[in-house]
């Protein structure tokens, strides 16, 4: 089983903490190798005169008290300026045609599902219908289209009841909703 990692509390793996940075960014700061880095860290080097010194100007900003902590995130700010309209034109035209595209799909979901619902109202019926007479239909003709009534009502009952077929239709739903969403906030930035 594979050893759990201790994390560094060396000044190096404090700072790279606090501002975020990889050890090869690290590294490329004080013109090192990242594998140097990376032993310091680890406590099989030592941390020399010269590299503290390349260090001290990151390290003094480290907070006094406790072990390093990233740094705050700054609220997102928007870039100043309009944006280029191209490409949310060209995102919004994405957007809609594949909106539109999921709307024609769920209309032919839903009228699947009308279909079978318009079948389970009138098969009762048709079934409980009495024979036409011998002279009018053959028996063999009658059992027949009685089979594709039962038939139809075991199929219609199926569709109407399908966990794949309702799961699909919820996430149709929810990525309509997505692209309605952006497009509307697409539209507003232009």
């Amino acid at each position: 089983m594979p050893r759990k990692s201790i994390p560094s509390t060396t000044l190096f793996a404090q700072v790279r903490t606090y501002f975020g940075l990889e050890q090869q960014e690290l590294a490329a700061y004080l013109g090192i190798s990242r594998p140097y880095v990376a032993d310091i860290e680890a406590g099989r080097r030592s941390l020399t005169s010269p590299l503290l010194l390349r260090l001290s100007p990151l390290a003094v900003l480290l907070p006094a008290a406790g072990p390093a902590r990233p740094a705050a995130p700054q609220p997102e700010l928007a870039p100043p300026g309009a944006p280029a309209p191209g490409p949310l034109e060209a995102r919004l035209d994405y957007c809609q045609h594949h909106a539109a595209k999921l709307r024609r799909e769920l209309k032919k979901w839903a009228a699947t599902q009308a279909a079978a619902r318009r079948w389970l109202a009138v098969l009762p019926g048709l079934l409980a219908a009495p024979a036409p007479a011998e002279v009018l239909v053959p028996p063999a003709e009658a059992a027949r289209a009685r089979q594709w009534l039962l038939a139809h009502q075991a199929q219609a009952q199926a569709t109407l009841h399908d966990a794949e077929e309702a799961a699909r239709y919820h996430l149709l739903r929810l990525r309509l909703a997505a692209l309605e969403t952006e497009a509307a906030g697409l539209q507003a930035l232009l």
